[in-house]
């Protein structure tokens, strides 16, 4: 029989080799999510897939926000934000790459699944081969601007009663869980957890 303190162990190592294997193949892409932090990035994916369009939020010329609709697709272990030739919100990317996307929240109030937001730097895809590839499989209106999402910082925020749970991964670090609730604005805080 295996002890707790051998499953966090073991849970730790697992983990520590899938941010080492994700750092040397992935960087910050989507992939790195999944290979460092499986269950999470499966959870986040799924929210992100209960709905076809999402809020992406760029920063204008002058610095504000522009809140703007969105396809998110996570394909070929990325995920790709695509966009019509021209939008503002492509042109906010050129210019400054940081980006927000908050998943589609759908219906009712009570977020079983989860309030799921990511943040990172929007890379602009020129190469034609990858654009073709892209576009035979997803089939947009062309032509089209394709961005490939480098992650800073992935966050689901949950209820776990008695608990409001707010997890976030960024590359390169564990994957943290804090718990807090009304009455106890303090929180617990689990490094590793999730």
């Amino acid at each position: 029989m295996t002890s707790e303190y051998e499953q966090r162990a073991e849970s730790g190592q697992r983990r520590r080799e899938g941010a080492q294997r994700a750092q040397r193949t992935h960087g910050r892409g989507w992939a790195a999510s999944e290979a460092v932090e499986p269950e999470f990035a499966a959870a986040v994916r799924e929210r992100f897939g209960a709905y076809r369009h999402h809020v992406l939020a760029t920063l204008r010329k002058d610095g504000s926000p522009r809140l703007s609709g969105l396809e998110a697709d996570f394909r070929y272990g990325e995920l790709w934000l695509g966009m019509m030739i021209g939008s503002r919100k492509a042109l906010d990317l050129r210019r400054d790459p940081r980006f927000a996307l908050h998943a589609n929240p759908g219906g009712g109030t009570d977020l079983a699944e989860g309030d799921v937001r990511l943040s990172g730097r929007a890379v602009e895809v020129t190469d034609p081969g990858l654009k073709a590839r892209y576009a035979a499989a997803v089939k947009p209106p062309e032509p089209f601007h394709l961005y490939r999402a480098e992650l800073t910082e992935v966050v689901r925020t949950s209820v776990e009663p008695p608990f409001m749970k707010v997890e976030s991964w960024r590359p390169g670090r564990p994957l943290r869980t804090i718990r807090r609730t009304s009455e106890d604005p303090g929180l617990v805080e689990g490094e590793g957890e999730g």
